[in-house]
């Protein structure tokens, strides 16, 4: 797509249209690591608030969509090893961590529940932004990044194109001339970003910018569909042998990582295959079975007190260092 096209399509209001048809997909039920100097994210100051304005910007050229959608399982095993990678549910493709945990859960046992819930996969989105004001780092303002954020800051662009009061009226948050400046408020609530005061200004053109400004903020965006390309996802016995080895092939579960339940469907529905936690399973209800749950509810106070966890989405590459430093 031409820019010409990107603001055509942006008058006539197709893209906002298409996409409220993908908000609307998504609402349907579902049939090693470092420092990425395109990612940018928000800076609390010492009183434990953070303000920024950012943009969110159009679908890169020739690509459909202005973000990509990666699901994800983190957690450590009983030996020490750590489980963190993309989940190939991503892709609509069988993963061998939501095999497992669906059968925890159709197991009926509460115990097996509390660990199907630990190792639960998780959302993420990513999107190209223009940095409005950065109080924090003003060298980034004026700049385009990469922007990982889950389920609460997707849940304001939602609302944004999809108002629920009728005297509120849609915007396309991804539009240069039609879409609005976000202002992400952030405060520090029992150890996690909370971001409910964030909102959108009024709608208005990027900057005010002409079009040859927007042309050139616009082809600085970083491609997003290279994140749900097969290519860069382990396969499934990839993913498998490395489930295998954090488990020790015999351990009865991992040792479960609180994962920011946010989506406590998976591990739902029926599943057939062989019982893959053998023998371990007939002494589950042994007086020398781990307390599960308490290990969850102890993993996550420690967690949360002992790292520089910003919130739930920032838990997974808080974790992945901490499986580099094991």
């Amino acid at each position: 797509m031409s820019f010409a096209s990107l603001k055509k399509a942006s008058s006539t209001g197709n893209t906002l249209s298409k996409l409220t048809r993908e908000i609307e997909k998504l609402n349907q039920p579902a049939q090693g690591s470092g420092a990425d100097e395109r990612l940018w994210k928000p800076e609390l100051d010492k009183s434990g608030n953070g303000f920024a304005v950012i943009r969110f910007l159009p679908a890169p050229d020739g690509e459909d969509l202005p973000w990509a959608k990666i699901w994800s399982h983190a957690f450590k095993g009983p030996g020490g090893q750590w489980y963190i990678e993309n989940s190939l549910t991503t892709l609509g493709k069988d993963d061998p961590v939501g095999e497992m945990n669906r059968e925890l859960w159709n197991s009926g046992r509460d115990s097996d529940k509390e660990i199907a819930r630990a190792q639960k996969r998780k959302l993420s989105y990513y999107s190209n932004i223009y940095v409005v004001s950065d109080p924090a780092h003003p060298e980034n303002e004026g700049k385009v990044f990469l922007y990982k954020f889950g389920k609460k800051i997707f849940d304001k662009l939602t609302e944004a194109m999809q108002p629920a009061f009728a005297d509120e009226t849609p915007i396309d948050p991804f539009n240069f001339w039609k879409g609005a400046d976000f202002k992400l408020k952030i405060r520090k609530v029992e150890g996690y970003w909370n971001y409910d005061k964030s909102e959108f200004a009024a709608p208005s053109t990027l900057g005010n910018f002409d079009d040859d400004k927007l042309e050139s903020i616009w082809k600085q965006g970083y491609s997003l569909a290279e994140f749900e390309d097969a290519k860069n996802f382990k396969t499934y016995e990839q993913l498998k042998a490395r489930l295998d080895l954090v488990l020790g092939k015999t351990a009865p579960a991992a040792r479960p990582i609180d994962e920011s339940l946010e989506d406590e469907s998976e591990g739902r529905g029926s599943f057939n295959s062989p019982d893959i936690m053998g023998h371990h399973r007939d002494t589950a209800m042994t007086s020398n079975q781990p307390d599960w749950g308490a290990e969850v509810k102890d993993f996550r106070e420690k967690a949360v007190a002992a790292s520089p966890v910003a919130d739930e989405e920032d838990t997974l590459s808080y974790f992945a260092k901490l499986a580099e430093e094991d």
